[in-house]
């Protein structure tokens, strides 16, 4: 039982250590899934806004929110499912983009399509198929390393 309210910002802090379960390597605040946190009264409210409507990660997202803040003792804890506005690639931060890239996944880009390899760099790539290993990527290749990768699509 917490007997000092954690501050909103520990409160971030926390979550921003909690992984997207299909993308391990990116959290769920660089992700931009988190919209907000906020006390109300002795409860802990934690908006979450889907990547899209139908994703089948968004209970496991959920039970992990909610574990990773019982583990530092919140007790009172709402989770706020937000959809609108619709979550979008704009919400990544950079951090987020950067861990994508390092990953291997190229992040997403405005022109409608990776710029470059996440790889070897190379700006010479090819689409294979508008669906990848999600529904919100896409799978392309290296024409020079001939590595496939996927592509975090634009939403």
């Amino acid at each position: 039982m917490v007997t000092v309210q954690p501050s909103v910002a520990d409160v971030w802090e926390w979550l921003d250590a909690v992984p997207d379960p299909e993308i391990p390597v990116i959290s769920l605040v660089d992700l931009g899934i988190i919209r907000d946190v906020a006390w109300q009264d002795d409860t802990l409210i934690v908006t979450v806004t889907p990547t899209y409507s139908g994703c089948p990660a968004t209970t496991i997202i959920n039970l992990d929110i909610e574990t990773a803040l019982r583990e530092h003792g919140i007790d009172k804890l709402q989770l706020k499912r937000q959809l609108s506005p619709a979550w979008t690639t704009g919400w990544l931060t950079d951090k987020g983009r950067a861990k994508l890239e390092d990953y291997g996944i190229a992040p997403p880009q405005a022109a409608g399509g990776p710029q470059q390899c996440p790889h070897c760099k190379s700006q010479a790539v090819e689409r294979i198929s508008q669906f990848g290993s999600t529904p919100c990527k896409a799978q392309w290749r290296c024409t020079d390393c001939l590595e496939p990768f996927d592509y975090f699509k634009c939403i």
